[in-house]
């Protein structure tokens, strides 16, 4: 769906992750090994991938005021399992949360979701409003209100059915 730019940092992880699935065509990169490639997953870890996934879209619906689209495990329960560690960069003493030993899916995105906290970008990372999309977009409104991934798409989509049973 959007033609924005990527989400700033870490976040660019997260908004990949969830923009693997088309929801209108039911299309999963997941599912493919170039999908799973671009994020760097085995196959065996795909059902964990995809419960991550949508338990991030769940978070990314509330940011922009939405119910969950389906019942998912809480995130919060997800990324409690990941190891992460403080490293500390050596030349300028910058402090960062990074994914410990393992690396894994679950790991990188608790890394990400701890810098955007800290960066104070977290809540603009949301979701699509139209049911049969949920896209991920980084939302770079100036009131941080934005609704749709793409104005051009789903917008126009939502304000035609608006204008539509109106009557009009």
């Amino acid at each position: 769906m959007s033609e924005r730019s990527p989400a700033p940092g870490g976040l660019d992880l997260v908004e990949k992750l969830v923009n693997t699935i088309d929801l209108e065509s039911g299309a999963d990169s997941l599912g493919t090994p170039e999908g799973r490639a671009r994020l760097g997953l085995a196959e065996d870890e795909l059902p964990g991938a995809r419960e991550l996934r949508e338990s991030l879209r769940a978070v990314l619906l509330a940011h922009a005021g939405h119910p969950p689209h389906r019942a998912v495990t809480p995130l919060g329960e997800l990324l409690a399992t990941a190891p992460l560690v403080v490293t500390v960069d050596t030349a300028d003493g910058a402090a960062a949360l990074a994914p410990a030993r393992d690396g894994s899916l679950t790991s990188r995105v608790a890394a990400a979701v701890a810098e955007a906290l800290v960066a104070g970008t977290w809540q603009r990372l949301k979701a699509c409003e139209a049911a049969d999309c949920h896209w991920a977009y980084y939302d770079r409104s100036p009131a941080g209100r934005g609704r749709w991934c793409s104005m051009q798409v789903c917008g126009a989509r939502a304000k035609m059915r608006r204008y539509r049973a109106k009557g009009a």
